[in-house]
């Protein structure tokens, strides 16, 4: 069984005039940093599986949201005075030496494990923002 759904396009619009095209992106902006934060407290979960030093872990670093192709986007990214970003792909898909790291898709594991969580914290805030 199929829904069409009529009238979203009609019911943007509407809410756009109503709120404006700032206020529209400021409600945005908060959900996608809310929906951030959950999905950076999963990641730090898988990695905490596989930790040493921990330095994985502190450089995690959420952007702020920009506008690309119309479309705003948040990025989570590795930055720090231990450069973690240079070996983080190494964990994530492993080596010729060691195909097989104990790290080895912890970055898809909690795309998996957050996205319900995501999608409802995004809900929830703009929600509450409209």
């Amino acid at each position: 069984m199929s829904v069409n759904i009529r009238g979203n396009s009609q019911l943007l619009r509407e809410i756009q005039s109503r709120l404006g095209e700032q206020r529209i992106q400021q409600i945005s902006d908060r959900a996608l940093l809310a929906g951030a934060r959950v999905f950076v407290e999963e990641l730090k979960r898988q990695f905490a599986t596989f930790k040493d030093q921990g330095y994985s872990l502190e450089e995690i670093t959420i952007s702020e949201p920009t506008g690309k192709a119309g479309q705003r986007t948040v990025k989570i990214h590795w930055r720090g005075p231990h450069n973690r970003y240079r070996i983080i792909h190494l964990n994530e898909w492993g080596t010729v030496n060691n195909p097989n790291p104990r790290g080895k898709g912890a970055i898809a594991r909690t795309m998996r494990n957050a996205e319900n969580a995501y999608r409802e914290t995004v809900k929830r805030e703009l929600r509450r923002g409209i």
